[in-house]
């Protein structure tokens, strides 16, 4: 009886366990289909969401065209009725959308600009017709600022019954500040293309892993593997209709879902991609939901055991999350002792090749002047002294240039200043100033030009100077006595019409790098070590100034080194040709014999008002000018100054020596109280800023407060007598 009771309850037991099992089965089929069903759902309503999400990208992005279209039209308005069309536009102010107002007659093909440019309607192009709110839109460019950028044209009617063209330059980064900071997570990615060129204008933050501008849509397809001819032909079609386009593909080894959104008048595409995988997210989501509600069905037993099991997975996968960040995190200490150490190590450097360079002639300075004062009756030797004391201060001064240049241009404060130039006059001043080098050590110094088509451009002039003095300084100093040095000047295939793409190459046969160096020589604070370039005194900023430099330019800078054969550093910029002239301004001046070295005593019987806040500078000025036989009076403070001016007679000064850091008020402020009285020479009084700032953005505040004229400190007479001579002989 118990055998059979057994059996039964085996039997009893097989069949419960199979029971369960086909319970499972059935149950695992019907939530499987559920799930797929859901899954396909939400899918679809996730593409719903993303053809929304787009939608109000788009209307976004053409509302701002609209307010900047309706904008330009009441400009317009306003224009046709302005007495002084000129002084209208000149007074616009550019914005965070607008950076560009010009003005062109009809028929004219130029006009006025508010940048106090010419504006040239030959850099436009309008033949792709798209308008927005009637007004004409230009294809996208790359403006003068190195920005993407488009221009709208809107008709004037004058109330003279003459006609013009208003045109309004916008940038596309306004748009960035519209649309949303990520998309779909950022799982997705988005651009926006101009149509025109199907180029991609502009990547809004956090959205993609490669920079607009690099792109067009011909690398967009070809980096995501579409190269079907069907696909491509459709997209073709449906851009040139201005129709949107959705459609699957794999990317990068995942089945994403590409867009391709239309923005106004067509002109504008929205266009970029989004990974399935982020789209069935929420699918997944109720899923998940499902299946715990069926569990929940099973009973409080199995309800209790899946939980524990879910419990451990998450205790599980908590201790693995819990383990990846102590390792992320024990990583990112070890990241950050590495980062430490290798600074620590390259302030010792730094302080130690400091501490060498800036004694030498800090103890020149010191020594030349304590013999100095011990022969102060020996005339010969006393300018002897003079002469080394002065060489050595310049050196210094040069040491200390060096190392607010590098740290001015890591900080993101260096701005180019961009001007016409000729290439040949940035290569004569070089040679006049490295072959005397060279020449020094009998080296032979060669300079060839070669495939250049055009020797007007635009750009840095003193970057680009600074650029060749810094590699050729460098050729000379570790080149041995009777080497040679050779800079060259090639013309390459332009990347496009309006540049020039030039290469630098810069070689010599000194003592040549070893591999270890070449892999350091662009950071700060480094140089070789051995026993000829130990004679070699200086920052070791050299080349990290310089490949800041290229790179601020938009270049690139490559080094090629062997020791004891010498180095080669390449340099590829590319540099806008400047517009054609009849007669370029220094050719003219050139002819007319340029402007005179020798000032002789223009400062001899002057009297100038000085303000300077520092005794000792002060007293050397003061001397300084003793010497040329003019006087001065000494102000403090810019305040003391101001005042002293205006309580003066006319004629009571020739000039104004204005310092800029001074208390109570500097020199800034002062210049304007001057400029803004009613005193007979305020307008006419030349003030020229003596200060040790002598970066070119302080040159331009100078100027910008109503400054005539700018001399660095240290001050040096002929660069004070330069200034004074034009300013003082347009006074008379």
């Amino acid at each position: 009886m118990e055998k059979e009771k057994k059996n039964r309850g085996f039997d009893s037991g097989k069949l419960f366990i199979a029971s369960i099992i086909l319970f499972f089965c059935v149950l695992g089929t019907v939530v499987f289909s559920v799930s797929r069903r859901i899954t396909k759902e939400m899918s679809v309503s996730a593409i719903g969401n993303l053809s929304e999400s787009l939608d109000l990208i788009q209307g976004t992005i053409e509302t701002i065209l609209q307010m900047e279209a309706e904008n330009q039209k009441q400009a317009a308005k306003e224009l046709s009725v302005a007495e002084d069309p000129e002084e209208y536009i000149r007074s616009r102010d550019r914005n965070n959308a607008m950076v560009r107002v010009s003005l062109v007659d009809e028929g004219a093909a130029e006009g006025i600009s508010n940048t106090d440019q010419v504006f040239l309607l030959e850099e436009l192009d309008f033949s792709g017709r798209k308008t927005v709110e009637g007004l004409l839109v230009s294809q996208s460019y790359l403006n003068n600022m190195g920005t993407w950028a488009y221009t709208m044209k809107c008709p004037v009617v004058k109330k003279n019954g003459e006609a013009a063209e208003l045109y309004m330059e916008y940038v596309y980064d306004f748009f960035d500040e519209a649309l949303p900071d990520n998309f779909y997570n950022s799982n997705a990615t988005l651009y926006i293309m101009d149509v025109k060129s199907q180029r991609f204008v502009l990547k809004p933050k956090g959205m993609g892993e490669r920079d607009a501008g690099h792109l067009n849509l011909q690398d967009f397809c070809r980096a995501n593997q579409i190269v079907e001819a069907d696909i491509q032909n459709m997209i073709t079609e449906n851009i040139a209709d201005g129709a949107n386009v959705m459609f699957y593909h794999n990317v990068q080894g995942r089945e994403s879902l590409i867009y391709m959104w239309s923005v106004g008048d067509g002109f504008l595409y929205l266009i970029g991609y989004v990974p399935v995988e982020a789209i069935q997210r929420e699918g997944r989501a109720v899923k998940q939901n499902i299946m715990i509600v069926v569990f929940v069905m099973l009973g409080t037993f199995l309800l209790c055991c899946f939980l524990f099991y879910m419990n451990e997975i998450h205790k599980k996968k908590i201790r693995r999350e819990r383990a990846k960040e102590r390792e992320f995190h024990n990583l990112q200490l070890s990241e950050a002792l590495k980062q430490a150490q290798i600074a620590n190590s390259s302030k010792t450097t730094f302080l130690s090749n400091m501490s060498h360079d800036i004694r030498t002639p800090m103890n020149a300075i010191l020594g030349f002047t304590t013999l100095l004062e011990q022969n102060v009756g020996d005339p010969e030797r006393v300018r002897e002294y003079t002469r080394k004391i002065m060489v050595s201060g310049r050196h210094l001064l040069g040491l200390i240039n060096d190392i607010l240049d590098v740290s001015k241009i890591e900080s993101g404060k260096v701005v180019l200043t961009i001007d016409e130039f000729d290439l040949n006059h940035v290569l004569s001043s070089v040679d006049a100033i490295i072959r005397p080098a060279a020449g020094d050590k009998n080296q032979i110094f060669e300079i060839t030009k070669t495939g250049i088509r055009h020797e007007r451009l635009t750009g840095d002039e003193t970057r680009l100077n600074q650029i060749l003095l810094n590699l050729l300084s460098n050729a000379v100093k570790y080149t041995q006595e009777g080497g040679w040095v050779k800079l060259r000047v090639i013309g390459l295939e332009p990347q496009s019409e309006q540049y020039e793409h030039i290469r630098i190459e810069v070689e010599d046969n000194g003592c040549g790098m070893t591999p270890e160096y070449l892999q350091v020589i662009f950071d700060a604070f480094t140089r070789a070590e051995n026993s000829t370039t130990n004679k070699v005194q200086g920052t070791g900023l050299g080349m990290t100034i310089t490949k800041n430099i290229v790179e601020l330019m938009g270049g690139t800078i490559e080094v090629a080194s062997e020791v004891g054969r010498g180095s080669l550093f390449t340099v590829d910029l590319s540099l806008r040709i400047a517009e054609e002239k009849e007669e370029d301004q220094e050719e003219a001046d050139d002819r007319s014999g340029g402007e005179e070295d020798d000032y002789g005593n223009i400062l001899e019987g002057r009297h100038f008002l000085v303000a300077e806040d520092n005794e000792i500078n002060g007293e050397i000025l003061q001397e300084l000018l003793d010497i040329e036989g003019a006087t001065c009076e000494i102000m403090v403070n810019g305040q003391e100054a101001a005042e002293r001016f205006l309580g003066s007679e006319p004629g009571s000064f020739d000039a104004v020596l204005m310092d800029v850091q001074m208390p109570v008020m500097n020199g800034y402020e002062a210049t304007g109280k001057i400029r803004n009285s009613a005193h007979e020479e305020a307008g006419s009084i030349p003030i020229i800023a003596m200060t040790a700032n002598a970066f070119a953005e302080d040159v331009k505040d100078a100027m910008d407060a109503g400054m005539d004229a700018h001399v660095a400190k240290p001050v040096n007479m002929d660069a004070l007598k330069k200034a004074l001579n034009q300013l003082l002989k347009e006074r008379v």
